[in-house]
């Protein structure tokens, strides 16, 4: 098979316990291989293993690592991308086997590839600074870890040890500098949108923030909504900034006198299943937008087979950053893509979300969404 330039050639593995359900580890290893086309990737093998427990010095085991070498060396794999998150000893020791086999080939965890997805989308300088602190708070104890191997690899008889741990703790500064660089910078962002929101209160703006999975059409919702022309891909992790725009919603009650108003609405980052506390801390100033809205839009993908459990994984990252409490609805999005409302979808199930189906392509149930908005804020 031809290898194509600036396409890496990946083999992709999950290491699951024995008790997963094989639609559970299928949907794994699917998203998985969405990230990786996401950045740029071509699958060529797709592994799952089972194990009770994982490997303490390669996570996968040595006997398997073997088996992936071999099939790296017969198909040019340029990475071996593992679903999970390793730890600095782990992954220090695979990269070590891949290096001594003499193989032009990286390993990387989850949060790597994910990292590497926002590092190519980021487009605003909060955003790139929200990554590069998400990268050194994720590679600072991989460096710390490493810098142990090297140092029982310098003990021993007649020799003096302890040069792996100095360059460990000139590179564990260096970090350290740069982290406390980064978040002086987020501050400021931070600060800056403070007076934002502070300002919105007292002119009483009502605020609307677009949460969902990735991939749900939450910026194609936006666009429909408010036409801002937010950047839209099929692909996860499309869109990493922030955007924000204006709705005109009229008044629920003319006849009391009122014109309507306008309302504010943005959306944020998508999530996704196993998302790491370092990048929800990284992007905390951004979903600071989120935490002070008035209203949440969960915005849903009525067409994805997996939309039950995407719900409730939105909902568990929603409860992670506090808010869980903030008045919210369910917009079943992708409308256009299914025939009629989804049996799948009971409306009972989700009556106190106030579930709207809609279509962001179409524009379908758009003008019903901003109906029940006006009656929710005004």
């Amino acid at each position: 098979m031809p290898i194509i330039p600036n396409k890496p050639r990946a083999v992709l593995i999950d290491v699951i316990p024995p008790s997963m359900s094989e639609k559970t580890a299928k949907r794994r290893l699917m998203e998985l291989e969405q990230l990786t086309k996401t950045y740029g990737g071509i699958v060529i093998v797709k592994l799952i293993q089972k194990r009770g427990t994982p490997d303490y010095r390669t996570y996968v085991g040595l006997g398997k690592l073997e088996e992936i070498i071999e099939m790296a060396r017969e198909e040019h794999v340029e990475v071996l991308i593992i679903n999970n998150l390793l730890k600095p000893g782990q992954m220090f020791n695979v990269n070590e086997a891949l290096r001594k086999a003499k193989l032009n080939m990286q390993a990387w965890d989850r949060v790597d590839l994910i990292l590497k997805i926002f590092d190519r989308h980021a487009k605003t300088a909060e955003a790139k600074l929200q990554i590069k602190l998400a990268a050194i708070r994720h590679m600072g104890p991989r460096i710390f870890g490493m810098g142990m191997e090297l140092m029982q690899q310098a003990g021993g008889t007649g020799t003096r040890g302890g040069q792996g741990e100095t360059n460990t703790e000139l590179m564990k500064r260096h970090l350290f500098d740069q982290e406390q660089r980064i978040k002086r910078d987020l501050e400021r962002v931070s600060t800056a949108r403070e007076g934002h929101r502070k300002h919105r209160d007292r002119v009483g703006l009502k605020t609307v923030s677009v949460v969902g999975y990735t991939n749900a059409g939450k910026s194609s919702l936006l666009n429909a909504l408010t036409k801002k022309g937010a950047y839209v891909a099929n692909a996860l992790f499309a869109t990493l900034d922030t955007h924000v725009g204006k709705i005109w919603i009229p008044s629920p009650d003319p006849s009391l006198g009122g014109r309507g108003s306008e309302i504010l609405i943005s959306d944020t980052i998508g999530f996704i299943q196993d998302l790491p506390p370092e990048l929800i801390d990284a992007f905390r100033s951004t979903l600071d937008e989120t935490v002070d809205a008035d209203l949440l839009l969960h915005v849903i993908d009525v067409s994805d087979k997996h939309v039950h459990e995407k719900i409730e994984e939105v909902e568990a990252i929603l409860k992670q950053i506090k808010a869980d409490t903030i008045p919210k609805m369910y917009v079943f999005n992708k409308m256009d893509l299914v025939k009629r409302k989804p049996a799948k979808i009971n409306r009972k199930e989700y009556a106190a979300f106030t579930p709207m189906f809609v279509s962001s392509y179409s524009g379908v149930g758009l003008s019903e969404l901003k109906a029940e908005i006006g009656k929710r804020l005004l």
